[in-house]
C-alpha cells in the first residue's frame, strides 16, 4: 500500500535531505512524494521521478494548502512560522481536517519553552527571541488541535553528519547545535513509523556541543 506524504517548503535544505533518502532507500519504496513550492522550478530536478508530484502554491493561500492535502497520509511542514497570527500553521491544521490527514511534523526552534540553559540560552532568546512568540504559539495551536503532530525544536544547524539525542518538552536542552541530517533522520523514522514521536514537541541536537555558548558549525 503506498503511503503519501506531503513535503511542505520541499526545497529547503532539510526538506532536500528527506527527499533524497525516502527517494534512494528501499524502506520506502513504497511511499509517494508531493513537494509543495512556490514554483516548481524551485523542484526541477526532481520532477524526473515517477513517485514525485509537484503542487505549486503558497502557505498563506489556505485554498492551497487544502487542496495539496487531499488523498496525503502525513505532512512535514519545513518551515517554521513565523506568519502573522500564525497563519501558516492555522492554514495547514484547517486543511489537514478538511482532507482527513491527522499525522503532521512541524519545524520550530529551540528556546520556545525558556528551555535552554546557561549562557547559550541567553544568547539564543538574544538573538531570536523577537521570533519565539509566534514559534511557541504554533507548537501549542498543534498540541491543541486534536491531530496527531511531532513538533521538532530544532537547534542552531551545521553540515556534520548524523548525531542526536532527543530530548522532550519539559526537560532541559541538550546541546546547541546539530546537523541538518540529524534532523533528517528523525523526521525519515517518523515517515517510517507513525507512531514515533506522536503528540510530542521535540528537541534534536548533537549532546558533544552541550555546554558551548556559540552555535557550533
Amino acid at each position: 500500500m503506498t503511503k503519501n506524504v506531503l513535503i511542505m517548503a520541499a526545497n529547503g535544505q532539510i526538506s532536500r535531505l528527506v527527499v533524497a533518502r525516502l527517494l534512494s532507500e528501499p524502506e520506502f519504496s513504497d511511499v509517494a512524494l508531493t513537494l509543495f513550492v512556490r514554483q516548481s522550478t524551485q523542484v526541477a530536478d526532481l520532477q524526473d521521478d515517477t513517485r514525485v508530484s509537484v503542487f505549486e502554491g503558497s502557505l498563506d493561500n489556505s485554498s492551497d494548502v487544502t487542496a495539496a492535502m487531499a488523498g496525503q497520509n502525513m505532512a512535514f511542514v519545513g518551515v517554521v512560522d513565523h506568519s502573522k497570527d500564525n497563519l501558516h500553521t492555522k492554514n495547514v491544521i484547517a486543511g489537514m481536517k478538511q482532507a482527513g490527514v491527522q499525522r503532521v511534523i512541524y519545524a520550530n526552534v529551540l528556546g520556545i519553552y525558556d528551555e535552554v540553559p546557561g549562557e547559550f540560552g541567553t544568547w539564543n532568546r538574544a538573538t531570536i527571541g523577537s521570533g519565539l512568540p509566534t514559534a511557541e504559539k504554533s507548537d501549542r495551536l498543534l498540541a491543541e488541535s486534536g491531530l496527531d503532530y511531532t513538533t521538532l525544536r530544532i537547534p542552531w544547524l551545521n553540515n556534520r553528519e548524523v548525531e542526536y539525542v532527543i530530548t522532550h518538552k519539559d526537560e532541559p536542552y541538550v546541546g546547541v547545535s546539530g546537523s541538518r541530517k540529524s534532523i533528517a533522520d528523525v523526521i525519515v523514522r517518523v515517515i517510517a513509523d507513525f507512531d514515533f514521536l506522536k503528540n510530542d514537541s521535540v528537541r534534536i541536537a548533537d549532546p558533544e556541543t552541550d555546554g558551548e555558548t556559540r552555535p557550533v558549525y
